[in-house]
């Protein structure tokens, strides 16, 4: 059986735990990794395969994989890809998912942390660009700036943000806004130095060059 993105969404089991993931990481100081991150990452992950020509069921997977790639955090932030994996497994095949489909997702989601993970097919190499991408002030939880860590201070320092592939799709560029007041260009670097790294791996796997520009300085 077939499954759309729209069908996962509908889902009351899935959406209960992304919930309640993202409720474990609030607990934890985290940011903000509910509906809002998913949707912007299951929404990336299909525009990458879409305006690349990917055939259209590769594109409903990949949104699927974006929309329960955090699920595992759950479990515990620790691992939370692999356990997100068998969690998503356990869900899609009592769904009814065909099995290679299913694969295609656990694949992706098992890969998407940079901690542990490879762009082992489109589809995750898709997953993890959106995911990674995904930095903007909205996701700090902290309301309380003399209190922010070096997290917070980098996502809120992002004003705007933009993930877009070039018409002769050969480069795939994120482009950020900073305020500087809060980090400086290369805290942000500094940072998210390894996830972006991860994204050039990405791209790279999807025929792409990968370029991070942060106010109109290119620094990959």
């Amino acid at each position: 059986m077939k499954f759309t993105f729209e069908d996962i969404k509908k889902d009351p089991k899935i959406h209960t735990y992304i919930s309640m993931a993202d409720k474990s990481l609030a607990s934890l100081g985290y940011t903000e990794h509910s509906f809002g991150h998913v949707g912007i990452v299951a929404k990336n992950a299909g525009y990458i395969l879409e305006t690349l020509g990917y055939p259209a069921d590769e594109i409903e997977l990949a949104k699927i994989a974006g929309y329960m790639h955090d699920i595992g955090n759950i479990v515990n932030r620790v691992n939370h890809s692999q356990s997100g994996a068998i969690i998503a497994l356990r869900l899609l095949d009592n769904l009814g998912m065909d099995a290679a489909d299913a694969s295609e997702i656990v694949m992706a989601i098992g890969n998407h942390d940079e901690g542990t993970g490879t762009p082992v097919s489109s589809i995750a190499a898709a997953l993890i660009i959106a995911d990674k991408a995904d930095v903007r002030r909205s996701r700090v939880r902290n309301q309380d700036e003399s209190t922010f860590d070096i997290h917070d201070r980098v996502n809120y320092s992002v004003k705007e943000s933009e993930l877009k592939i070039n018409k002769e799709h050969t480069l795939i560029k994120l482009k950020l806004s900073i305020d500087t007041h809060y980090c400086s260009v290369m805290d942000f670097f500094e940072i998210f130095m390894e996830r972006m790294v991860m994204c050039r791996a990405a791209a790279e796997k999807l025929a792409l060059r990968f370029k991070l520009i942060i106010n109109e300085q290119q620094l990959m």
